[in-house]
């Protein structure tokens, strides 16, 4: 367990070198932490999970293999005491809640990293969630039933998994694509696809590619 009496260890999960670059140097220049390991993709990360016994890991939800999401979870399955703080360009209202239910300690958009990393890093360090104020309002909303559901994302409706697919869709990626990167069959992915299918009402596959492209672009 992390106690101030050392630096906090702290490993960098992203698939783009350029960004593990940037927050390295960011955690680097701070007193109390230390970048212990980098990884691009799950098994990498798990990998170094054992081998550097980190406090934090920065998690990207977006992998070269895998998807962060099954990251925070298999982090957690195996110990309760490495705390995860997710950093992505996929919008909060969207992704936030899913990654505390999988175990993450907070959220934070990479477009408000750089003022806000290493403030959120120390307060997920001390045990406590960190998320923008606009989504702790929202969490809070939905918890006393005030949120307006109308403006709810159609994609709430599709598990964590069939938005993971429903991603990679977006991304261009084949079935048998997916299946190698989630480690699944591609009859499970094809299961996938009917499901998201029927859940957003759509009839043919090339609809859901065509909705899938179009979220992947919104998302940049």
């Amino acid at each position: 367990m992390y106690t101030a009496s050392r630096p906090a260890k702290i490993l960098v999960v992203d698939d783009h070198p350029m960004m593990r670059e940037g927050l390295a140097l960011r955690i680097s220049g701070q007193a109390d932490m230390e970048v212990c390991g980098e990884a691009e993709d799950v098994d990498e990360a798990l990998a170094e999970v054992k081998a550097k016994g980190p406090d934090l890991v920065i998690v990207d939800l977006s992998l070269r293999r895998g998807h962060g999401i099954d990251l925070i979870k298999q982090i957690k399955a195996r110990d309760t005491r490495v705390k995860t703080l997710v950093v992505s360009t996929y919008e909060e209202s969207l992704y936030a809640e899913r990654c505390l239910r999988a175990g993450a300690m907070g959220y934070i958009n990479k477009q408000q990293c750089r003022e806000n990393i290493i403030g959120a890093i120390r307060q997920v360090l001390e045990g406590k969630r960190y998320v923008s104020p606009e989504m702790a309002e929202r969490l809070i909303g939905k918890a006393v039933g005030e949120i307006d559901t109308s403006s709810e994302s159609p994609l709430d409706v599709l598990s964590d998994r069939e938005l993971e697919v429903f991603h990679l869709i977006g991304g261009g990626l084949t079935t048998g694509e997916i299946a190698k990167q989630l480690h699944l069959s591609t009859h499970t992915i094809d299961s996938h696809r009917e499901k998201m299918k029927a859940k957003l009402n759509l009839k043919k596959g090339a609809e859901l590619t065509r909705l899938a492209v179009q979220w992947g672009l919104q998302q940049g």
